[in-house]
């Protein structure tokens, strides 16, 4: 119980314990929870359920990242990584599904294959200076690419929509990366992009797949 309880101090914008020590850090979760309502009124009733599950995962990244800014404890750190992690799986899931058209459990196993590709791939980033600090992220923006390039034929809109979407956490990954190494000149860090930039990226990766089953569904009724 301990162990759960003890303190973590990794960003820029705290200097102590106390529970609004990265207010800052704090309130721009509602970049989740904001993008998670926007997405939940585009899918609500159009038997999305895989999507209407990740705009729930969306806003419990919100909730559990601003348990981890405001608490900084290790169960907080726990609160705020397995949201991530269950909306990485559920997108690749559904992306398996809708963008490649594989059976379900075919998908599943696409799925459950990112975690050793996770596991071989993050110690790569670990050994680079600028990338170790966000390497267990960092294999994420790299499948995506991957994705995009292999459906540019296949799908170009949906493939130009993760190509975007790879983009953004780049952008949101280098935010998360410089906060320290920055903390001198800007004691405020770095790290509330992150989040703002996340709750657009993730917000943005529902709207594509949103978009791409609208396409499939009326490609197949117009069939």
């Amino acid at each position: 119980m301990d162990g759960l309880l003890r303190q973590i101090d990794g960003y820029c914008e705290r200097t102590d314990p106390s529970y609004w020590s990265e207010p800052v850090n704090a309130v721009t979760n509602l970049a989740f929870v904001v993008a998670a309502y926007v997405m939940w009124r585009r899918v609500r009733g159009q038997n999305m359920p895989l999507a209407v599950t990740l705009c729930a995962l969306l806003a419990a990244i919100g909730i559990g990242s601003y348990l981890f800014h405001t608490h900084a404890q290790v169960w907080a750190a726990i609160a705020d990584v397995t949201p991530i992690v269950l909306f990485s799986l559920t997108y690749i899931f559904a992306a398996n599904r809708t963008y490649w058209g594989w059976s379900l459990w075919a998908a599943a196993l696409g799925t459950a294959a990112y975690i050793p590709y996770s596991a071989l791939l993050t110690p790569v980033f670990e050994a680079l200076p600028f990338f170790s600090i966000s390497s267990f992220y960092w294999p994420l923006p790299v499948l995506i690419g991957a994705y995009a390039v292999l459906l540019r034929n296949r799908d170009p809109r949906t493939a130009w929509g993760l190509a975007i979407g790879a983009a953004i956490l780049c952008v949101s990954l280098t935010a998360r990366s410089i906060d320290e190494p920055l903390c001198m000149n800007l004691p405020l860090g770095t790290h509330f992009l992150w989040h703002i930039l996340n709750g657009i990226m993730l917000g943005w990766m529902i709207e594509v797949y949103r978009a791409a089953l609208v396409r499939q569904r009326n490609g197949a009724a117009s069939a």
